[in-house]
């Protein structure tokens, strides 16, 4: 524990309430760890021991070994593709168009992907494929950019491109030695199932995700080029905050009020993680029931419980902190948002 901030005042989780009229509609419980970069644990509500699948909460750390091998700088990856290989996008034009691209600089095509396909998450997007009577493809999955990243790794170290997401391809394989390094999870040992796209996602932790995500806000005491690496993602995230995630998204929100100061990343199942790089710190997030909307109403309080933003960044968040619940004609019905008794 740090006297910096107020303690948390017992092992509870935190408490997301949403209200319909005057009454209380339904509860999140919220498990939360706060670590630094040398792996102290700073604050935690709820158990943090407990394994959690961070989803794609942990892009970031798994684009690490796409920079510190070489490969982004032998493709001439630019922030914005950087920031797409960390993303879950929304499916957006600009966010297709450069996956498509990124993997035509490679030799390859949407083909080559092994991400499957959906709907863009951007509701326009997805309404402009229904009216032209277009499916989706691979480009529009919000994990393309991923998949370009370890099509590029596998390219940069001469590897077979099909096949790069069973977990026994050596670029899932150099991918979890870099995250197991990372984050002090032995993820070898650890609980394993195929992600949303394919990929091998591991249980470990919420804890030991905090800790990742301290280190690449605090990457110092690492190898010169794991910690440029680190540097170079968390800067790209930061600086393209719209090839992160997308319009009305909270990642996208919260890194257009704070820059790279903090970085943020959202996954599936109410994980949500921030690297707080002006602390060496790393937040870690999860909903118990899955619930994004608890995860990003919990984000943005924990955030500004602990002092970090400002009066501009507060208001950019405020919509993700009390999330307005409306009836279908638009009218007001209650809200999402921390307890009173929250912290």
């Amino acid at each position: 524990m740090i006297a910096s901030f107020p303690q948390p005042p017992g092992p509870a989780p935190l408490l997301v309430e949403v209200t319909r009229g005057g009454f209380v509609e339904s509860r999140h419980h919220v498990i939360c760890a706060l670590t630094d970069g040398q792996g102290a644990l700073l604050a935690a509500w709820g158990d943090v021991e407990m394994p959690v699948s961070p989803r794609s909460a942990c892009k970031p750390l798994q684009q690490i070994a796409l920079v510190e091998s070489g490969a982004a700088d032998a493709f001439g990856l630019s922030a914005e593709e950087l920031a797409l290989a960390c993303a879950s996008h929304s499916g957006q034009k600009e966010h297709v168009a450069r996956v498509g691209a990124w993997l035509g600089r490679l030799g390859l095509g949407e083909a080559d992907l092994e991400c499957g396909a959906h709907f863009p998450y951007h509701e326009p997007s997805a309404q402009e494929l229904w009216r032209t009577g277009t499916r989706p493809t691979q480009l529009h999955n919000n994990c393309s950019g991923k998949h370009a990243g370890f099509l590029t790794l596998a390219r940069h170290l001469d590897l077979p491109t099909r096949g790069y997401v069973e977990k026994a391809h050596p670029v899932q394989q150099q991918i979890a030695t870099v995250m197991g390094e990372m984050t002090g999870a032995p993820l070898r040992e650890a609980p394993w199932g195929p992600d949303g796209c394919g990929i091998p996602t591991y249980a470990y932790p919420l804890a030991a995700l905090a800790r990742g995500l301290a280190r690449m806000a605090a990457p110092d005491g690492l190898a010169p080029a794991r910690a440029a690496a680190c540097r170079r993602l968390l800067d790209a995230m930061g600086g393209q905050p719209l090839m992160v995630a997308g319009e009305g998204r909270f990642d996208t929100a919260a890194m257009r009020a704070t820059g790279p100061r903090i970085v943020t990343k959202g996954g599936a199942e109410g994980v949500h993680v921030a690297a707080i790089r002006e602390r060496g710190w790393g937040l870690a997030v999860k909903s118990l029931d899955g619930a994004a909307r608890a995860a990003d109403a919990a984000t943005a309080a924990v955030l500004d419980w602990l002092g970090l933003l400002g009066p501009a960044e507060q208001a950019a968040l405020a919509p993700f902190r009390r999330q307005r619940l409306e009836t279908r004609r638009g009218i007001e019905a209650g809200f999402v948002r921390m307890a009173e008794a929250g912290f």
